[in-house]
């Protein structure tokens, strides 16, 4: 009897874990997806005012860079600012070539 007690206290426990564990994995991604939608709204802005094709790859791409760089330093500016620059060099970069 004290065996299946003790299975059973294992189980509600790694079951408890596990939701715990998706809860937040799934709380990341939905916010990955909501940084996400404003960063390709502001980089679309952004080429639009430069007068620039929007571009999906271009603008994914940035945006990619950007949450990475905001979630390692917590500063949207620095973030920004590394992302708009590699941007702007992977773009002067390809029309070189």
């Amino acid at each position: 009897m004290n065996v299946s007690k003790y299975n059973f206290f294992i189980f509600v426990n790694l079951i408890i874990l596990f939701n715990s564990l998706n809860s937040y994995y799934l709380a990341q991604t939905k916010q990955n997806s909501i940084i996400k939608l404003f960063c390709l709204q502001s980089v679309k802005e952004e080429m639009m005012k430069a007068e620039m094709l929007y571009s999906e790859e271009i603008a994914n791409e940035t945006c990619d860079c950007y949450y990475e760089e905001f979630t390692q330093t917590a500063s949207h500016q620095d973030a920004k600012k590394k992302c708009k620059l590699e941007t702007k060099e992977n773009l002067n970069h390809n029309r070189k070539i």
